[in-house]
């Protein structure tokens, strides 16, 4: 592949740090690379010095001749003055760019619900960011540097931008290099990965999956300091591996030793003994919404405004619960009612005695009156110790701080002074330390990178109570939740497939089916169908017991592909024997296979 862009032995340092020291790195021609590291470690300084932004301190970046780069800024500085139109196509006539098909599907995907000849100067924080991307999108340019592009875009339009740019480079074309702290973005889009740390680069063939399982190999070898980098990593494998089959697909390099270090791995959460932990400290009684409906009243200026219609959930103890929709949709009105800093316009809200509600909001009001104090004070004040997961370890607050990537000499910085990620990650422990039994995340993943966001599912996955989490972040939904809803057109309505199902509904614009269109939806329970309460009974049984079924016979289709292996080949009756065998039950495992699709059908 042709050779773009690239570093040597590229030297940078700032008057108190060495950024970078020798790094040697090169883009070609259909690379896709995701940028990953802690934050402060030189992931944006990188784009800027393979961009001719900023000049080394040694070595030097060389470009083919004729290369065009796009950049993509965290900053999103906008021409003021400027209409979005002038922004994003400048003096190009109309009939030029409305005949591009690549500038079309790009302004149907970001821009197609903002002012065209609106002043970007009006514009919202997220509808600037839009048109920023959408301005670099449609520039036609050999390279792209895109440094967190998923800031302020929702589940379905950070699906969007990863197809755009997985066509946009199928022909193996030009050159993007991404930062971004969205692990599902980087797993889908990028088939390459670099490790910004320690002064150094390091390249990995694959996208986030293919990284992290190169990483636990790489610390699995380092030395013995490095152990608790490790086991965290080798956790986060194992939710991997055990994630959806396409995850686990897509590195390219052999999977068998990856598979071996894990083998032994538990599962990330103990569910059944988080659960009856939950049970013990909430009863049976969490938050019930029933038959809720939220509208907003008319004012000067705007309408009357239905955001939330017939909404029926049972929050059960224990639960862990993603919630998908677009901006604006309602799902902050919902956690409002479950929190009760809301109450409904119909309905009725009913909270258990015992429960202990605590939200972990995009700001940081928590900080706000002990800015001026050290971290060390801050945590003084709290619990001397902390019962983690159903196993009854202990940590001390120092500890968990630790775990959550403080080091010992930031104790004694003032919370004023820390970056934006380490009062996120301050902001978290405090109100865990607090011991809530419902505790609600509203984007929790602001500022975090992918070590400090690993960290928090780690200890995430060992809070006892009922767990409630809005999040454009696909991973993390998917990694420590076990259900998702989605809030469409006023409605609440259980999603069996996940995002997959949320995107498809999003997609082809269909409302829910009958019932759950009416809001209804009932935690720990499949959603309301159209059978009667025998019937339902019936489905279900069946359905587990096909799920039984289906687990025994594909045991016995190994069993028989290992007994014709080490048959004897010149036995042709015994094979014969075998192989009729086999075909029996695989033509009864797809009979099997068809009436559980058929089953899970009737009861979505």
């Amino acid at each position: 592949m042709a050779h773009l862009l690239g570093g040597e032995a590229l030297h940078l340092e700032y008057p108190t740090r060495v950024i970078f020291d020798s790094v040697t790195i090169g883009l070609n021609e259909g690379d896709r690379v995701g940028v990953v590291g802690r934050n402060g470690d030189g992931k944006s300084t990188l784009l800027n010095l393979l961009a001719g932004r900023l000049d080394p301190d040694g070595g030097r970046v060389t470009r083919r001749r004729g290369v065009t780069i796009g950049i993509l800024d965290q900053s999103d500085e906008l021409a003021t003055g400027k209409t979005v139109a002038q922004v994003i196509v400048g003096d190009i006539p109309e009939h030029v760019w409305a005949g591009d098909p690549k500038v079309r599907d790009v302004l149907a995907g970001l821009v197609g619900d903002i002012p065209w000849d609106g002043f970007v100067d009006d514009l919202s924080g997220g509808q600037r960011r839009r048109v920023a991307l959408a301005a670099v999108l449609t520039g036609d340019h050999d390279v792209l540097f895109l440094d967190e592009p998923t800031n302020h875009l929702d589940v379905e339009g950070i699906a969007w931008l990863a197809e755009h740019l997985k066509v946009r480079w199928s022909a193996g074309a030009g050159g993007l290099v991404v930062v971004t702290h969205d692990r599902w973005f980087l797993d889908e889009v990028c088939n390459t990965t670099w490790e910004v740390h320690d002064r150094i680069i390091e390249a990995f063939e694959g996208g986030y999956a293919a990284y992290i399982l190169q990483r636990v190999e790489r610390d699995r070898m380092a030395a013995a300091s490095e152990s608790k980098r490790q086991n965290l990593m080798r956790k986060e494998l194992a939710w991997l591996r055990r994630g959806a089959p396409a995850r686990t697909a897509k590195p390219k390099f052999r999977m068998d030793a990856a598979y071996e270090l894990i083998a032994n791995e538990p599962p990330p959460r103990d569910t059944v003994s988080l659960q009856s932990m939950a049970m013990q400290r909430l009863g049976k009684d969490v938050v019930d919404l029933i038959d809720v409906s939220v509208t907003y009243p008319a004012t000067a200026t705007t309408p009357e405004k239905p955001v939330l219609k017939n909404v029926t959930w049972h929050i059960a103890p224990g639960e862990r619960t993603g919630i998908l929709g677009v901006n604006g949709a309602g799902k902050s009105t919902l956690l409002s009612l479950v929190e009760g800093s809301l109450k409904p316009t119909s309905g009725r809200v009913k909270r258990g005695k015992t429960i202990k509600v605590a939200q972990l909001t995009q700001q940081l009001f928590e900080l706000d009156e002990i800015m001026n104090d050290r971290v060390r004070e801050v945590i003084a004040r709290q619990r001397s110790t902390y019962t983690v997961g159903s196993s009854g370890d202990t940590l001390s607050p120092s500890q968990m701080l630790e775990n959550l990537g403080f080091s010992s000499a930031q104790l004694s910085t003032p919370v004023k002074d820390l970056s934006g990620g380490q009062k996120r990650r301050l902001q978290l422990l405090l109100i865990i330390l607090d011991e809530p039994n419902v505790l609600i995340l509203d984007e929790p993943t602001n500022d975090l990178d992918t070590d400090m966001l690993a960290a928090m599912e780690d200890l995430l996955d060992s809070f006892p109570g009922t767990l409630l989490v809005v999040s454009h972040d696909r991973y993390l939904l998917e990694r420590i939740t076990d259900n998702q809803y989605a809030v469409i057109d006023g409605s609440f309505r259980h999603l069996p497939g996940g995002v997959d199902q949320y995107l498809a509904l999003r997609q082809q614009g269909q409302a829910a089916p009958s019932q759950a269109s009416s809001g209804q939806a009932v935690s720990g329970a499949r959603p309301v169908t159209g059978l009667s309460g025998a019937e339902l009974r019936n489905a279900q049984k069946e359905l587990s017991a096909a799920d039984r079924k289906l687990a025994k016979l594909a045991t016995e289709i190994t069993r028989l592909h290992e007994k014709l292996a080490a048959h004897d080949q010149g036995d042709y009756e015994g094979l014969g024997e075998l192989t009729a065998k086999l075909n029996r039950v695989e033509t009864e495992m797809g009979t099997l296979e068809t009436r559980w699709l058929e089953l899970h059908e009737l009861l979505a």
